[in-house]
């Protein structure tokens, strides 16, 4: 028998326990599924970013972390974690994912907007381009950006990517590096973020990037709140350079009430809920990078500690 410390909060046991067991039971895994368990007993880790455990060093038979979230920046610099770390990356996420990414990319493409909030019962004849004729940029070419892009690709939407190392994607143009940086911004009509937070994505959105943008361009992030400088953003935003972002995640959150975000009517500030994992999906990952550590095949999502991601 294995032992699988599941290390996030009560409630999430609950959700996962049930297909985490069938899924090991089904892929013919003896295994122990606790919230508790002695350190040196542990096979495998199944973490949540928010749990107590900070200190991975008595665990010293453990074959594996299994983040249950897609973002790892809260973990991947701890010292104490000398064991694989993989993150979480399921069907689930992706696909909502994709579904809030679309929903808002029309929202704004079709000027949703105006005729939602219309008060004074005023008649737009205004009709919007084609999507052939609306250029977005996706930052960030992981598993994520790559399902965000299909998607709207399938739409018509003209779309370029930007990653740090080079890629090759069919149906994307993709740039890549500091000097291609500048070329997928100049034109993106609307820019999607979905960037990890590592030290050198920190403010990849700042006065100098912002301006790089055409006029009346917006900025829709479901990545991470550091990849943006609010200050700038606010501030091109006011000069409407920027004409409307969309933001689901913040350096602080919860958003503090006094925050200028909530007070101005071109933006739009949801709750970092553009998408999550599902249990049922999620525990499929989990349970297949157990079955990859038990038959001694490579991890699934296996994070590069030195890239951060």
């Amino acid at each position: 028998m294995i032992n699988i410390l599941f290390a996030a909060r009560p409630e999430q046991f609950e959700l996962y326990e049930a297909p985490l067991r069938q899924g090991l039971a089904q892929r013919g895994i003896h295994a122990r599924v606790t919230p508790h368990c002695a350190p040196a007993e542990v096979d495998y880790i199944v973490y949540a970013p928010n749990n107590t455990l900070q200190d991975f060093t008595p665990y010293t038979r453990c074959k594996a972390v299994l983040s249950l979230w897609a973002g790892v920046e809260k973990i991947v610099d701890n010292a104490s974690l000398t064991q694989p770390l993989c993150r979480m990356v399921d069907s689930g996420l992706r696909q909502g994912m994709v579904e809030w990414v679309v929903g808002h990319t029309l929202r704004y493409h079709l000027g949703m907007d105006q005729h939602i909030v219309n008060p004074d019962h005023i008649w737009r004849e205004i009709h919007p381009p084609l999507a052939q004729d609306r250029p977005i940029t996706i930052l960030g070419l992981g598993a994520l950006g790559q399902a965000c892009a299909a998607a709207l690709t399938a739409l018509k939407f003209p779309v370029s990517g930007w990653s740090r190392r080079a890629k090759k994607i069919d149906g994307l143009t993709c740039h890549h590096g500091p000097s291609g940086l500048q070329a997928a911004l100049q034109s993106a009509e609307i820019l999607i973020l979905l960037l990890p937070d590592t030290p050198q994505t920190e403010h990849v959105i700042n006065t100098q990037t912002l301006a790089q943008m055409p006029r009346g361009a917006v900025i829709i992030n479901p990545g991470r709140g550091p990849l943006i400088d609010d200050h700038a953003l606010l501030a091109a935003l006011e000069q409407k350079h920027i004409s409307a972002a969309c933001l689901d995640v913040f350096r602080v959150e919860p958003l503090p009430q006094d925050h200028p975000y909530w007070h101005l009517p071109n933006v739009t500030v949801t709750p970092h809920i553009a998408s999550g994992t599902r249990p049922a999906t999620a525990a499929e990952v989990l349970v297949e990078n157990i079955v990859r550590g038990e038959s001694g095949a490579p991890f699934l999502h296996l994070v590069d500690r030195t890239a951060g991601y």
